[in-house]
């Protein structure tokens, strides 16, 4: 095997956030949890990226990076990095209509698989959400239970919920 494409990672360390990501060529693949191991970017790696080297690369990652403490920051309210997310059709639509919601808007469930014209795979639609490697940016924070609750999120409910209020102080 002679692929020469990589897995760049690094590790965004600011403020009280410790935050694992990592990117090919394409663009960014994974963003992981808060203060999460490095075992997270593993796993995600052994999944989606089998067989490919990884190398640690805080340049290539620097604009990644940047636009992640902009945000965390409170001075950004979307994202202009190329992604590279490698789900099934399925997720990769799921995770598609999770771009598609506003800063600072919540949507439920429900409403992704309305909006996906599949009203009836709210289950599905949780799994793919819970399956999202690119946390903050594909913004799964933003999805919550009907009735207003916030419920699972791959990163830990703490980190959702100071995720909501970051953009809802703006």
């Amino acid at each position: 095997m002679h692929s020469t494409e990589k897995l760049y990672w690094t590790l965004i360390e600011h403020k009280d956030w410790k935050i694992h990501i990592s990117a090919t060529i394409k663009g960014l693949c994974f963003v992981g949890s808060q203060c999460g191991t490095i075992q997270e970017l593993l796993l995600f790696k052994d999944k989606y990226f089998p067989g490919l080297e990884m190398e640690e690369d805080a340049t290539i990652l620097e604009d990644y990076k940047k636009e992640i403490i902009e945000f965390l920051e409170g001075e950004r309210t979307n994202f202009n990095s190329s992604l590279d997310f490698r789900g099934t059709d399925f997720q990769n639509s799921v995770w598609n209509a999770l771009c598609s919601i506003d800063y600072g808007e919540t949507k439920t469930y429900s409403d992704i698989a309305i909006h996906l014209n599949k009203p009836k795979s709210v289950r599905a639609v949780a799994r793919a959400i819970g399956a999202n490697p690119i946390l903050i940016i594909i913004p799964c924070h933003r999805v919550i239970g009907k009735n207003g609750s916030l419920t699972g999120y791959r990163g830990g409910l703490d980190m959702k919920k100071i995720l909501l209020k970051i953009e809802t102080r703006n």
